[in-house]
């Protein structure tokens, strides 16, 4: 029986992935180099210390930056793109349904609690939330299951008793390792990575109300048992 729903909070709540890209994308525009989206790609929805956009970028211009000056000034660009952006499509829907439904609802998210706080209280969300569980509270984010397990243990629940709502390659990795059925939900920056290795994929959290999803989930659950 499901009990909770977890979610991931940057590109599933907010689409805060595209800026993220966008702004960095500015920053090597201004040194005469690219970044590549693939190779972007390998720290999406995961930790930071999985790619460092200044190294690379000194590696591609073949000197060092002022590498404090750009990540302060990246940041405050992206906060300023980020601030304007509204809750994604369906994710209200959800955290409504599933508070009728009786289910805990958490967040798992691999950024620092003073991110996702402060865009959780700006959208009004947060007081929906059972738990809360970031990069400030684990040795290791995503794709370790770290995070997804210190949820479950907040929230009292088992993995197979969650359903987890991801838009990365490296959550779904995460989720699915604490044992919790994923939901792969892409953005248009992740819908360019390969989420195939998520139990079930939805365009948009509009595509099915909650009711349906824990419909397709307990069929899913149910079919797999027994073969």
């Amino acid at each position: 029986m499901i009990k909770a729903l977890v979610f991931d909070f940057d590109g599933l709540i907010v689409d805060t992935e595209m800026s993220s890209y966008q702004t960095w994308q500015e920053i090597y525009a201004e040194h005469d180099c690219q970044l590549p989206f693939s190779t972007w790609a390998i720290c999406i929805g995961g930790s930071p210390q999985l790619f460092d956009p200044c190294e690379y970028l000194e590696q591609q211009i073949g000197r060092p930056v002022l590498r404090e000056e750009i990540r302060l000034r990246r940041r405050q660009q992206h906060i300023r793109m980020v601030e304007a952006q509204p809750v994604l499509p369906g994710v209200e829907d959800y955290i409504l349904s599933a508070k009728r439904l009786g289910l805990k609802i958490g967040v798992a998210s691999s950024s620092r609690h003073e991110w996702v706080d402060i865009h959780l209280t700006r959208l009004g969300l947060i007081d929906y939330f059972d738990s809360i569980k970031c990069f400030d509270d684990v040795k290791r984010t995503k794709p370790d299951p770290e995070l997804y397990l210190a949820v479950l243990d907040a929230l009292g629940v088992h993995g197979q008793q969650a359903i987890a709502l991801e838009d990365s390659p490296n959550g779904v990795i995460a989720a699915q390792q604490a044992g919790i059925f994923c939901v792969a939900v892409p953005n248009p920056v992740t819908s360019q990575l390969s989420l195939l290795h998520a139990d079930l994929c939805l365009s948009s959290l509009t595509e099915v109300s909650l009711e349906q999803l824990l419909a397709k989930v307990r069929g899913t659950v149910k079919h797999e048992h027994i073969h």
